[in-house]
C-alpha cells in the first residue's frame, strides 16, 4: 500500500500543476488567443499557429527550451536547438530565400516609383528607434526594437542577433510576427483616416508587361548595387534575390519548388515554434516587454501612415493617377499588406483592383527593411 501511495504521489507531483505560476497561466491564455485568431479568423496562420503553440509548450514545460549546459543529462530541449538556428541567423536567411522564390517582382519593375513608397513606409522604423532611446533602451537595443516597424519578423530576428540583443529577442520576434498577422486589423483604420473616399476610389492604369530578361536581371542588379553599398545586407538581400533568381531563370525548377514550398514550410515550423518558445512568463512578463510591444505597434502605425501620406503626395504629383492606399503596402508583410490595400480600395469601389499595384511597394518594403537593418549594422560597426 505504501508503494502505491508513493508512486501515485510521485506521479501527481510530476504534473505541471505544481510548477506553473500565474504568469504561465497568463501566457497560456495569450497563446490560446493567438490560436483563436489564426484558426478562426485566418490571421496569418502559417506564422501564428506555430508561434502560439511554441508559447503554449514553453509555459507548460519550460525544459523544452533548456540549454545543454543547464540540463542534468547534457541534452538540451528540442526547441533550444531550433532557437540556436535563429541565433545564428540561419533560419531568417532561409525564410528570405523562400520568400524570394515565391515573389513576383514584376509590379516593382513595371513601376519603379514603388521603391519610394517602400522607403517611405520605413519611417516608422526610425521613429521607433528614437522612441526606444527616449524610453531608456541603449542604442543597439533601440535599433533592434525599431525593425518591428517594418513588420518583418526574419529581419527583426536577424538584426537582434547581429547586435547582440538576445535578451530581448523573444519579445521583438513575437511582436514583429504578431503585427504581421494583425495587418488586417491595424492598417485599415489608419488608411481610411488619412484618405478621402474619392482618393480610395482612384483606379490606376494597368501595369506594363515586364519581360523575362528584366525579371532575370533585376535580382542580379539589386544584389550587386545594394550589397556593394551595404555589404552587411548580403545575407538577407542575397538570399531574397537568389530565391527570386531561381524562380525567374526557369532553369532550376526543382530548386524553386523546394525553396518556395518544402524548405520554406519546414523553416517556418522551426522558426515559429522556437520564437514562441522564447516567451516564457519569466522572460516575457516584464516592463521592457510591454515597452517593446508598444513601440512596435507605434512603429508599425507610423510606417503605415508614412506610406499612405507619401502615396497622397504622389497622387497630387501625378494629378490623381496614384491611389494613396497602395502606400500602406510599403511595410514588409508580404502579401498581406497588399491584400489589405486591395480590400480597402474594393470597399470604396468594388470594381477597383489595386492588388498588383500594391505588390510593388510591398516587395520594395522587404528590400527597404533589409536595407534599414544593414544601415544600423553599418552604423554600429557590426558585420
Amino acid at each position: 500500500m505504501e508503494y502505491i501511495t508513493t508512486t501515485l504521489n510521485n506521479l501527481i507531483h510530476q504534473t505541471a500543476f505544481f510548477s506553473l505560476t500565474w504568469g504561465n497561466f497568463i501566457m497560456i491564455l495569450v497563446a490560446c488567443v493567438f490560436l483563436y485568431l489564426a484558426i478562426r479568423h485566418g490571421f496569418e496562420p502559417l506564422l501564428l499557429v506555430p508561434i502560439a503553440f511554441g508559447m503554449l509548450l514553453v509555459n507548460i514545460y519550460p525544459d523544452i527550451m533548456i540549454s545543454p549546459d543547464e540540463a542534468a543529462n547534457g541534452a538540451g530541449g528540442m526547441l533550444w536547438y531550433f532557437y540556436k538556428l535563429d541565433e545564428l541567423a540561419i533560419l531568417p536567411c532561409l525564410i528570405f530565400l523562400g520568400v524570394g522564390a515565391q515573389t513576383d517582382f514584376g509590379p516593382l519593375i513595371a513601376n519603379p516609383q514603388s521603391f519610394l513608397l517602400g522607403a517611405a513606409a520605413q519611417f516608422g522604423i526610425f521613429a521607433a528607434y528614437f522612441g526606444a532611446i527616449a524610453l531608456g533602451f541603449n542604442d543597439m537595443a533601440a535599433a533592434a526594437i525599431s525593425i518591428i516597424g517594418g513588420a518583418d519578423g526574419p529581419t527583426s530576428i536577424f538584426l537582434a542577433n547581429k547586435l547582440g540583443q538576445t535578451a530581448i529577442l523573444g519579445p521583438i520576434a513575437v511582436a514583429a510576427y504578431s503585427y504581421m498577422s494583425l495587418v488586417p486589423i491595424i492598417q485599415p483604420p489608419i488608411m481610411k483616416l488619412l484618405t478621402t473616399e474619392k482618393e480610395r476610389k482612384i483606379k490606376m492604369a494597368q501595369l506594363r508587361p515586364v519581360s523575362k530578361l528584366e525579371k532575370i536581371l533585376f535580382p542580379i542588379i539589386i544584389t550587386i548595387v545594394v550589397c556593394l553599398i551595404l555589404p552587411t545586407t548580403a545575407p538577407l538581400v542575397g538570399m531574397l534575390m537568389l530565391g527570386n533568381l531561381f524562380k525567374e531563370s526557369g532553369v532550376v525548377r526543382q530548386l524553386t519548388d523546394t525553396a518556395a514550398n518544402a524548405m520554406m514550410y519546414i523553416v517556418v515550423i522551426m522558426l515559429g515554434t522556437s520564437v514562441g518558445a522564447t516567451t516564457s512568463a519569466e522572460a516575457f512578463l516584464n516592463a521592457d516587454t510591454l515597452k517593446i510591444v508598444a513601440l512596435g505597434l507605434i512603429a508599425f502605425m507610423f510606417g503605415t501612415a508614412a506610406g499612405v501620406l507619401f502615396g497622397k503626395l504622389m497622387c497630387v504629383a501625378s494629378k490623381g493617377k496614384v491611389n494613396p492606399l497602395i502606400g500602406s503596402a510599403g511595410v514588409s508583410a508580404v502579401p498581406m499588406a497588399a491584400r489589405v490595400s486591395q480590400k480597402v480600395g474594393a470597399e470604396a469601389d468594388p470594381t477597383n483592383f489595386l492588388l498588383m499595384h500594391a505588390m510593388g511597394p510591398n516587395v520594395a518594403g522587404v528590400i527597404g527593411t533589409a536595407v534599414a537593418a544593414g544601415t544600423f549594422m553599418a552604423i554600429f560597426g557590426v558585420f
